[in-house]
């Protein structure tokens, strides 16, 4: 009969996460993942597989929490505008306290050419993110607030891949008040 697991396995998760967003997936060794989750090699292999599978149970992690968040804000009560300007300005606050960066747009780096399954993941999250905006947008477009000579899906790509800039440059070491007028100049581009 098989033991039963003595590990809070979601607490292991999100250490694993944390270990991989800060040095990516080829940086992060099975030892440091041992270190970073409390766990014995063979723990990690019973209950994850593989270092990649507990990589992308982290990742689909990261993306659900991050996006639970994007969505709710994008389809909540408010203004497009104030709504996009919260998006930029999440990633100008968390330089603050955070200066990790993005663990999609790592990944999306790292990985997002050399593994097909990944690139799929990955791509089926960016769509996600893509909709919710292009909605947003288009609302806003409605009610007046965003002009309306571009496609909302163009405006949504504009918004998306300047957070995604946005998000590598704090990694990069920006500092906030230069996040800031990145965000500023995104808002004015509206």
């Amino acid at each position: 009969m098989a033991r039963p697991r003595q590990f809070d396995e979601e607490g292991a998760v999100e250490a694993a996460m944390r270990a991989f967003w800060i040095a990516g997936y080829d940086g992060v060794s099975t030892q440091e993942l041992c270190a970073a989750t409390g766990l014995g090699r063979s723990s990690i292999y019973n209950t994850f597989r593989s270092k990649r599978d507990l990589f992308e149970r982290a990742l689909r992690r990261y993306m659900a929490d991050k996006n639970s968040g994007t969505f709710a804000l994008l389809e909540g009560p408010g203004s497009t505008r104030e709504k996009i300007r919260t998006l930029l300005y999440l990633v100008v606050d968390a330089s603050d306290s955070d200066p990790l960066g993005c663990l999609v747009v790592n990944a999306t780096v790292e990985l997002g050419q050399r593994d097909p399954e990944m690139a799929r993941l990955l791509h089926t999250d960016l769509q996600r993110r893509l909709t919710a905006v292009t909605a947003a947008v288009a609302a806003g477009q409605r009610a007046g607030e965003i002009a309306t000579g571009r496609d909302p899906a163009d405006i949504a790509q504009f918004v998306v891949a300047t957070i995604s800039g946005m998000r590598v440059a704090s990694r990069g070491g920006a500092e906030r008040a230069t996040l800031a007028a990145i965000a500023d100049v995104a808002l004015a581009a509206l």
